[in-house]
């Protein structure tokens, strides 16, 4: 037997000292434990466009009128007799809210302008709170201000409570760790029917988990990310971690099958299958990466979070797992499960696995019929991404919300009491070049007021130094409306220079509506340096890994079109449909624009990982034999279990996502789990190999000079190596036979 790779030889050493190795990995969770929970940062997310408008006017109301620049809470009051009659009511209602800790100032309904409604029937009065990152107001404190409202409501008398900071309270958990970690045991007992083969990438995984999550304190310490991104690398890692190992216990069983001792066997599977998880962990980080080109400070902390966490889960895929396999090795098949009969492994020339029959005879079959299998690939694809071709951009907000909750119910009475636009009021934040310049403000706020699609312009209020105003525009339409879109850049481009041409004060647009708007843009200016980053960076590192131009160019093509599937199936979902109801989104509803960005990022990666897993068995086949139609069918027939199982782990994973009640979860987990059903069933299992038939020999082409410029990775290793003795004439024709039948 050769000496292994750098990866056999790690293998090795983590089996011979299995327990240090495992002392090792509960030291490094301890000690990422205590340092987090001594010096671990906080949560912390902007949003906003950097450079934009409406990122200028929150920077000036921040520095200069901190009065305005805290979270709001909005009192949404309705009488039937007319909110005057309930004043005492009222006033009792903002009192006891007033006492509630973080709220900074109650406003007046009855003497601020545009607080009652022109029928008198709706009132809001608004909470200032002490912080300006609606995420920092406690959970507790929230439900407090709702429990409040909820007992102040009486017949005639409705009240709700709206804002970000209370939206945020009613969304409940992101996902279900627990639900994604028992769909993942139940189907790794159905694929392998051992329990001790089921729990190794279970433990594995959660491990890893552990140690990446208690780093990600420290890692905030680095950088701003928001609360969600350790949903979503908690989510990455069970699901990357659960499927690297799956696949390496599958090899680990081949190759004791092939008559390896249980050292041996693990070396050769580190060798092999390990290479491969190697690689398809670095194709997701190398998308990880990518969010980096977008200039965003949240989408900077989610990647590096996420990326944190599959490196660690590498680091375990390749340590820990190892010296798991020194204690459990020789009872992998063990505490078997009454699953019926199971065909025992024929071990074949080479050290492989003979597929099982209907994995061959599926691979034969599209082999057959490659051309029509191509195009009925790529029609589902297109037919699955055309509703993406109408999506609405936009950013959900209380009117996407479930009916029962306080921020949807506050949502309905200021539309009916104020008019839709009530809902998303723009912020105009003007830096005076004379102090007091009150003709200045008189100006704007006429000009302001005589544009179509303004309902309301309220009176400027001014900073104690007389420097700086505030004016809160109504507009006539909804947040979500494109009118409302056309009126910010009807202010910034018309109204606004010509009203402030003369007085020299600068005026800004802000607001959380117009902010929406300018986050929408600067993400689609961006997001072609996303797509063009990550598509090269993979294929140099699948060129690297197969030497092939055709494999890696196929990939990109391919991976692409399961994204846009994916696309098409959440445009399809947020319409609101019979597809939408079926999770609980029951109105048309945009689709914020960092999601495309968010999935894309995770999703090529994802989709590179079964990429990996296929074609460097093929390769390996085509290493052995020469012959193409051979590699691509053994290929894909000893693969097709192995990725089945790992998507629908992956599956039941994003699926977690979904039961949350915030739409944008529901979106996300909808779209990864969709797009990863794509991947393995129309992708992996139909169109890259009917794609490669037709290509034929051209599938492991690569020009000399770019052989010679790229490293040569060996992603399918030397399986030969490790076999413990050159198979015997007779029963390697014997099994050849075996492997043809």
């Amino acid at each position: 037997m050769n000496e292994p790779g750098p990866l056999g030889r790690i293998a090795r050493l983590a089996y011979r000292n299995r327990g240090r190795t495992l002392l090792l990995w509960l030291a490094a969770l301890m000690l990422a434990a205590g340092l987090s929970a001594a010096f671990g940062g906080d949560f912390a997310a902007d949003y906003s466009a950097p450079g934009s408008d409406s990122k200028a006017a929150q920077e000036l109301l921040q520095e200069r009128f901190p009065a305005q620049s805290g979270e709001v809470v909005e009192v949404v009051v309705r009488a039937d007799g007319g909110v005057e009659a309930a004043r005492a009511d009222v006033g009792a209602l903002l009192a006891e809210l007033a006492t509630v800790p973080h709220v900074a100032s109650v406003g007046d309904p009855f003497t601020t302008p545009g607080g009652i409604s022109p029928d008198g029937g709706t009132l809001v009065a608004q909470l200032r709170l002490d912080v300006t990152n609606a995420n920092d107001m406690p959970h507790a404190q929230s439900e407090r201000l709702l429990e409040i409202a909820d007992a102040a409501e009486r017949p005639g008398l409705d009240v709700a409570l709206g804002g970000q900071a209370i939206a945020v309270a009613e969304q409940g958990e992101i996902g279900s760790e627990g639900i994604g970690l028992l769909a993942a045991a139940v189907i790794l007992l159905l694929t392998f029917g051992s329990v001790v083969a089921a729990g190794l990438p279970i433990l594995t995984a959660v491990a890893g988990l552990a140690v990446s999550s208690s780093l990600t304190g420290l890692a905030l310490l680095a950088v701003d990310a928001p609360d969600w991104s350790t949903a979503l690398a908690t989510m990455m890692g069970i699901g990357i971690g659960i499927d690297y190992v799956l696949l390496m216990v599958t090899r680990f069983r081949e190759w004791r099958a092939a008559g390896l001792d249980p050292e041996a066997a693990t070396v050769a599977t580190l060798d092999t299958a390990g290479r491969a998880v190697m690689v398809a962990g670095s194709t997701v980080v190398v998308s990880m990466l990518g969010l980096f080109a977008m200039g965003l400070s949240f989408m900077r902390g989610a990647a590096v979070v996420t990326i944190l966490g599959v490196f660690v889960v590498m680091a375990a895929s390749v340590t820990l797992f190892p010296a798991l396999l020194g204690y459990l090795g020789r009872h992998v098949d063990r505490l078997r499960l009454p699953l019926g009969r199971r065909r025992e492994a024929e071990v074949a020339v080479g050290g492989h696995i003979e597929p099982s029959r209907g994995w061959l005879a599926w691979s034969r079959l599209v082999q057959r019929h490659r051309v029509v299998a191509a195009l009925a690939g790529v029609a589902i694809l297109l037919a699955l991404a055309a509703p993406f071709l109408g999506v609405r951009y936009g950013f959900p907000d209380a009117g996407n919300s479930r009916e029962e909750t306080s921020t949807r119910q506050a949502y309905d009475l200021q539309a009916e009491g104020f008019g839709p636009g009530a809902n998303g009021p723009l912020v105009l934040a003007a830096e005076l070049s004379r102090p007091g310049d009150t003709a200045a403000l008189d100006g704007l706020r006429a000009a302001v007021a005589a544009t179509p699609g303004v309902a309301m312009v309220t009176p400027p209020q001014l900073n104690p130094v007389g420097d700086t105003a505030v004016l809160t525009v109504v507009p006539a339409t909804g947040p979500q409306d494109e009118r409302t879109e056309d009126l910010v850049h009807r202010l910034r481009d018309e109204t606004i220079p010509a009203a402030t041409q003369d007085s020299g004060a600068v005026v800004r647009v802000g607001g959380v509506t117009a902010a929406s708007i300018d986050s929408t843009e600067n993400i689609a200016r961006r997001l072609p340096l996303l797509i063009a980053g990550v598509v090269a960076l993979s294929m140099v590192l699948l060129l690297a890994s197969f030497r092939s131009v055709a494999v890696a160019a196929k990939a990109a093509a391919m991976n692409l079109l399961s994204v846009a599937a994916a696309y098409g199936v959440v445009a399809y979902v947020l319409e609101g449909g019979w597809a939408g109801r079926l999770i609980g989104i029951d109105t048309e509803t945009p689709l914020p624009s960092f999601v495309p960005v968010l999935m894309f990022a995770v999703l090529f990666g994802l989709s590179m990982d079964y990429e990996v897993f296929l074609v460097s068995r093929m390769r390996e086949a085509w290493n052995r034999t020469r012959d193409n139609s051979r590699a691509i069918t053994e290929g894909l027939a000893g693969t097709g279990r192995v990725v089945t199982a790992a998507a629908a782990i992956m599956i039941a994973v994003f699926a977690a996502f979904v039961p949350s009640p915030d739409v944008v979860l529901k979106v996300i987990g909808v779209g990864m789990a969709a797009a990863i059903f794509v991947d393995a069933t129309v992708v992996r299992m139909l169109l890259v190999p009917s794609v490669m038939h037709l290509l034929g020999r051209a599938n492991w082409w690569m020009p000399r000079w770019l052989g010679r410029i790229l490293p040569e990775l060996h992603v399918e290793g030397q399986p030969e190596r490790h076999l413990p003795t050159p198979p015997d004439p007779e029963h390697s024709v014997e099994l050849a036979g075996a492997v043809a039948r």
